[in-house]
C-alpha cells in the first residue's frame, strides 16, 4: 500500500530530529540553538505555506481575537515540548531519548479527563469529561515497560540521578506536546485547518524561542556554522517534508480506519530509523538485548493501540450504520 510506504518515509523524515540533536551536542553544540534555530528555521516555511493557500489572514484574525490562549497553548505545546526534548538529547543518545518520547502515548490516555466533549439530553446539550480508558490505558503501559526495558542499558553507566534528568525532560515533553495541541484545537474550535494551526502556534511561540535564543547568545555564544546547517535540517525534514508527508498519507486513507490505523502504526519505526542512523553515523554502540526487547515492547505496543482505534472506528461505524437502519425501520 502506497499510503503506508509513505508513512514510513515521514517517520524516516522525523528521526532526524533525533539523530542530529545527538550529533549537534556531540559536537559541543548548545541544546538551546538546537531548539530555538528549529522553530526560527520553520517560520518562514510555513508562512510560504499559508501564504500560497491564501490562508494567512484567518490565522491572524484568529491570533488577534484570543492572543491569551494562543500563547499559553503554544507556549505549552511547541516550547514545553521541544526544548526539553533537546535538553535530553545532550544527557543520553538519540534512540534513548525517542524511545523514551513514546511517554506521549500513556499521557494522552491520562489527559483525556481535561477534555469535554458535547452530548445530547433531554433537558439540552451538555458538556461532558472524557473518561480514561482502560484499554488504551493498559496497552499504554505495555509501551511505559519497553520504554523502561531501555532504560536498563544506561543504568550501569549513569547514575540514578543523572538518569532520572535525562529522562524527565522528556517526561515533560511527553505530556506538554498532547496537552498543548488538543487545547489549540479547541481553541481553533476547527476554524483552521492542520496548516493554519501549526503555523499560528509557531508564530504564536516565537517571542519564547527568540528569548531562548538571546539567553543562548549569551550563555553559549553564537551557533557554528555546523550548527546552523544541521538545525536548518532538521526545521525541513521534520518540521515541514516529515509533517506533510504524514498528513498526505492520512488524508489518503481518513475514510478507511484500518487503513488510517496502519498508516499511524507505521510512526513507530522512528525508533528503528534512529537506531540505525546514530549506529551509522555517529557511530553509537547498538543497543544490547533488554534495550532491543524494549524498542520491540514499544512497537508491539503501539500497534495494538493502532488496532485498538481501527476496532473501536468499526464499532462505531457499525453502531451508527445499524441505529440508521433501526430509523428507516
Amino acid at each position: 500500500m502506497k499510503e503506508i510506504l509513505i508513512g514510513t518515509a515521514a517517520a524516516m523524515f522525523f528521526a532526524v530530529t533525533f539523530i542530529l540533536n545527538r550529533s549537534m551536542e556531540l559536537s559541543g553544540g548548545s541544546w538551546i540553538w538546537s531548539s530555538s534555530l528549529r522553530f526560527l528555521f520553520m517560520f518562514p516555511f510555513l508562512l510560504l505555506i499559508v501564504l500560497f493557500r491564501r490562508s494567512c489572514t484567518q490565522v491572524l484574525q484568529e491570533i488577534i481575537q484570543r492572543p491569551l490562549p494562543w500563547f499559553i497553548w503554544s507556549f505549552v505545546g511547541f516550547f514545553l515540548f521541544y526544548a526539553p526534548l533537546t535538553y535530553a538529547a545532550a544527557l543520553g543518545p538519540g534512540w534513548l531519548v525517542a524511545g523514551t518520547w513514546q511517554l506521549t502515548i500513556v499521557a494522552g490516555a491520562l489527559l483525556a479527563p481535561l477534555f469535554f466533549r458535547t452530548a445530547e439530553t433531554p433537558g439540552g446539550t451538555v458538556k461532558v469529561r472524557h473518561k480514561i480508558q482502560g484499554r488504551a490505558l493498559g496497552i499504554s503501559f505495555v509501551i511505559l515497560g519497553g520504554v523502561a526495558l531501555i532504560q536498563l542499558q544506561q543504568a550501569d553507566q549513569l547514575s540514578a540521578s543523572s538518569l532520572v534528568i535525562g529522562v524527565l525532560p522528556v517526561v515533560i515533553a511527553a505530556f506538554a506536546y498532547p496537552l498543548g495541541n488538543r487545547k489549540m484545537m479547541e481553541v481553533c474550535g476547527g476554524r483552521l485547518d492542520t496548516f493554519q494551526r501549526v503555523f499560528g502556534m509557531t508564530l504564536a511561540s516565537l517571542p519564547f524561542w527568540l528569548l531562548l535564543g538571546i539567553f543562548g547568545l549569551f550563555t553559549a555564544g553564537p551557533p557554528s556554522s555546523s550548527q546552523l546547517l544541521q538545525t536548518f535540517i532538521v526545521a525541513v525534514c521534520s518540521g515541514v517534508i516529515a509533517t506533510t508527508l504524514f498528513f498526505i498519507a492520512t488524508d489518503r486513507v481518513k475514510k478507511d480506519q484500518q487503513k488510517l490505523a496502519a498508516v499511524e502504526a507505521t510512526q513507530s519505526a522512528q525508533i528503528v530509523f534512529v537506531v540505525a542512523g546514530e549506529v551509522l553515523l555517529l557511530s553509537a554502540p547498538l543497543p544490547n538485548g533488554l534495550a532491543v526487547l524494549g524498542l520491540i515492547v514499544i512497537i508491539f505496543g503501539m500497534s495494538l493501540h493502532s488496532y485498538g482505534t481501527f476496532k473501536t472506528g468499526t464499532r462505531t461505524q457499525y453502531g451508527n450504520h445499524s441505529a440508521k437502519k433501526e430509523r428507516n425501520a
